[in-house]
């Protein structure tokens, strides 16, 4: 397994957001991370990216612990895109590119990422004059692009047109072939389950089901994910 969480705990003053974690995703593994309001997906994925300390618990990749430090294996893209105002779309590429030392030839990367996600036409728009959706799609484009092995994208559908989401499913599927971890928050169900390979549901900060979805709809007949994921988390 590649990415290898034990034990991940999170308490804020007396709630504990994070329970106790335990999972492994391996590479050229999309994984969807379900719960209802409040189950601490974010807060998991916040541990998992370093800008949030843990209690308890232990991060691996590829069998080695990580520190604090480790924006170069884990990128993370929140559910409220944030962009620098007064960078343009492509000057963010750049950035990242710089920061993580990509080789020469970088930009012909970026070119297609732009394509892909329409986003061309606003290469040279400013972060303060991008719409939410424009500011996730350049998000995606640069986090891409910096080619950190794991990628966390939380609530990745939110805010995308149709277009996007189609073209956000397209590259996760090249993210698996390439070789990536993915985890994915949400909590659009159906969408999850046609783009991830399993699904770990998380309530009140703890792991209550996991597994395909062909193995979590057979827990109910082959019912609907919502029907399953409904199931387990009013348990």
């Amino acid at each position: 397994m590649s990415l290898s969480v034990r034990g991940l705990t999170k308490r804020f003053d007396a709630k504990t957001a994070v329970g106790g974690l335990s999972f492994d995703v391996a590479r050229g593994e999309v994984v969807a991370v379900a719960g209802p309001n409040g189950a601490g997906k974010s807060t998991t994925f916040l541990c998992l990216a370093g800008l949030v300390r843990p209690d308890a618990g232990t991060i691996a990749f590829d069998g080695e612990l990580l520190g604090p430090e480790r924006g170069r294996t884990i990128a993370l893209i929140p559910e409220t895109p944030d962009v620098y105002p007064m960078l343009s779309v492509w000057e963010h590429l750049a950035f990242v590119a710089a920061l993580t030392k990509q080789q020469p030839g970088w930009e012909a990367r970026a070119e297609t990422l732009l394509e892909r996600l329409a986003l061309s036409a606003e290469r040279n728009t400013l972060g303060n004059a991008l719409s939410k959706g424009m500011r996730q799609k350049t998000l995606l484009a640069a986090t891409v692009l910096g080619g950190a092995p794991v990628l966390l994208l939380d609530e990745p559908m939110i805010g995308l047109d149709p277009l996007g989401q189609r073209e956000l499913r397209a590259i996760v599927a090249d993210l698996r072939a390439e070789g990536h971890v993915v985890l994915v928050s949400t909590h659009l169900l159906e969408s999850a389950a046609a783009m991830c390979d399993r699904m770990l549901v998380v309530n009140r900060g703890a792991l209550v089901a996991s597994g395909t979805i062909e193995e979590l709809r057979a827990r109910r007949g082959d019912g609907s994910i919502e029907d399953v994921f409904l199931d387990v988390t009013r348990s």
